[in-house]
């Protein structure tokens, strides 16, 4: 059996620093925003070359505290794409704000900064992009169309935790950066967390705020807020694997590039780069022509899968009122149809990756 995802070999590497610093925690008498997440957040800061970072209880948490950050709320639009699961739109729902949906590139699967005047209305307020997979989308197209129509720019950057475009980092180009701590991560907790970064030393007060109530530094609501904090035991652990970030980038750009290499020439296709972006591989994604009997292929023979994703956004029952309808996305309908993560993380041994790309190429 090979798992599609297992975080154990990576704890077994790190267990003795990780079981000291939850320890650490424990002993400590703080176990919500104290030293660790105060720490953990000056950290983040430090590796991305921001002024602010601030820790919140989720990576949709983190989308939804900073578009409140922004004042984006009831009556406002904002732009976004339809394959890369719910909780981008979940975020803009919960603001009270709309999604406009725009297509994807049909190499990269991320967003098509062609489409976005097609979407652009006199209530559309930011445009939110998904550094999908563990690359960044076209930022210089997207900050100079932003700029020029007056829009912000929240980068969802929950699957690309260690990305550049351009060398710079992905969630520092605009006004507000998300982050994901989800086990699967680049950089994953062994539960749930987020974090807002920001180029603006002007939005940390703000950011802060919101993620609690809205006070500052008191009881006091000053703004409408949320509940939204990054407790100290994750903080803690992450403050480990944050320090060895880069061995976790390398193993995993190991593994892509025997997965690239075993699949060469093969109906299986990889999305493609986007010029100018690292790429951290969070997921590995190929398009596959009949997904379903191919998926079947590698239940059968053990292999773990994952469908990022499965379904556009615009489609499902929830959101559907919300979008443009069907075959209003053609490239993001049809990849939803054919997209496979196939397994990657640290600790995945190597004679693993080839026995996927052999079963692979067979299905197809």
């Amino acid at each position: 059996m090979i798992a599609y995802f297992d975080y154990r070999p990576e704890l077994q590497r790190l267990r003795a620093e990780i079981d000291e610093s939850i320890a650490r925690v424990l002993d400590s008498g703080q176990v919500i925003l104290g030293p660790e997440v105060r720490s953990f957040e000056s950290e983040c800061a430090t590796a991305l070359h921001v002024p602010a970072a601030v820790g919140v209880a989720s990576g949709t948490d983190a989308l939804i505290v900073a578009l409140r950050s922004l004042d984006i709320g009831h009556g406002d639009e904002v732009i976004t794409v339809a394959n890369a699961g719910v909780p981008p739109v979940a975020a803009i729902r919960a603001v009270g704000a709309r999604p406009r949906f725009v297509d994807v590139d049909p190499g990269t699967l991320l967003l098509d900064p062609a489409e976005l005047a097609g979407v652009l209305t006199s209530d559309t307020r930011c445009v939110l992009p998904v550094h999908l997979y563990g690359q960044a989308a076209e930022m210089d197209t997207i900050l100079e169309f932003a700029g020029a129509h007056g829009l912000r720019v929240v980068e969802d950057c929950a699957q690309a935790q260690g990305a550049e475009y351009r060398e710079r980092a992905v969630g520092t180009m605009g006004d507000v950066g998300c982050f994901s701590f989800y086990p699967t991560k680049t950089l994953g907790a062994y539960g749930d967390g987020g974090l807002c970064a920001s180029r603006h030393p002007g939005l940390e007060a703000r950011l802060r705020r919101v993620r609690m109530y809205g006070f500052d530094g008191d009881r006091h609501a000053h703004v409408e807020g949320v509940n939204s904090r990054l407790d100290e035991i994750q903080a803690a652990i992450l403050r480990v694997k944050l320090r060895h970030i880069q061995e976790t980038l390398d193993a995993r750009r190991a593994i892509a590039e025997r997965y690239l290499e075993g699949l060469e020439g093969s109906r299986c296709i990889p999305t493609r780069s986007t010029p100018g972006s690292t790429h951290v591989h969070h997921l590995f994604v190929v398009r596959v022509p009949e997904r379903d009997r191919v998926v079947e292929t590698l239940v059968r023979e053990g292999i773990g899968y994952g469908l990022h994703y499965a379904e556009p956004v615009h489609l499902m029952e929830a959101y559907r009122a919300l979008g443009p309808g069907e075959g209003a996305l053609p490239v993001s309908e049809s990849a939803c149809r054919e997209v496979l993560s196939l397994p990657i993380y640290p600790g995945l041994a190597p004679a693993d990756v080839d026995l996927v790309v052999r079963t692979l190429r067979a299905a197809c």
